[in-house]
């Protein structure tokens, strides 16, 4: 990467905290029917005990009341269900970092087939022209994979366009290129790069016993590698120059 990585667990989140703070003590409430309630000598109801049982109804009704079910405990249990425990510190570390990075480059290389489609000229127009743009729509659906990939175990993904640069080790250009020599040049060359990096990464995943991650990115690999021998058999055409 061009500068320093920045902070794989996104925005604000230095540590997976989730599930590690003391729980707080429980104050349940007793179940209806469980205590007889206190008469007084007529068999009326007392004041204190018509009041202790609209209080517990008001307490049901506005759910602050203390549940053991999961499905009402707003605190724990939500945390649970987006930080998967069975990844270490330093493993969630490595895997999110490889997250981010791939969420960049991937959200990059997007926008660089959308650039060089609008900017295509000459004879190999519209072949170029329809090339990036099938190409594109393939990897698009990735995008959010990779991204869901890295909430599920407890990560924040970048989406800002600073950030998105700062990730990715792909530059989409800022100025007009209109030789589709030029433009493929670029595009084999940055999928070389994208390949090689989604090899190292699902061994990583696989390292850090994630095979969810690695599958991920081992199916990911499929599509650029198909990409790149594409692109560079276009490239190889001699009436391209």
């Amino acid at each position: 990467m061009r500068r320093d990585a920045p902070n794989a667990y996104g925005e604000g989140m230095t540590k997976r905290n989730a599930g590690t703070a003391e729980p707080k003590p429980s104050r349940k409430r007793k179940a209806a029917g469980t205590e007889a309630p206190v008469m007084d000598e007529s068999g009326t109801m007392t004041a204190s005990a018509v009041s202790n049982d609209v209080n517990d109804t008001a307490e049901m009704r506005s759910g602050e009341g203390t549940h053991t079910d999961a499905a009402h405990d707003r605190g724990d249990a939500h945390a649970k269900l987006i930080d998967h425990s069975y990844l270490a510190e330093e493993e969630f570390g490595t895997i999110a970092e490889t997250l981010q990075r791939n969420l960049a480059t991937t959200i990059s290389l997007y926008l660089k087939f959308k650039k060089f489609h609008w900017d295509i000229r000459g004879r190999t127009f519209h072949t170029l022209h329809e090339t990036y743009d099938e190409m594109a729509a393939e990897i698009f659906p990735t995008i959010d994979v990779i991204a869901e990939r890295l909430v599920m175990l407890g990560g924040s993904p970048v989406a800002a366009p600073a950030e998105v640069d700062r990730y990715s080790p792909i530059r989409v250009p800022t100025d007009t290129i209109h030789d589709a020599r030029a433009q493929l040049q670029q595009l084999v060359d940055d999928h070389t790069l994208v390949t090689r990096s989604l090899r190292d990464d699902s061994k990583k995943a696989d390292d850090a016993d994630d095979p969810v991650t690695a599958d991920l990115y081992n199916a990911t690999l499929l599509i650029h590698d198909k990409h790149r021998w594409m692109l560079a058999a276009l490239l190889d055409d001699d009436k391209m120059d």
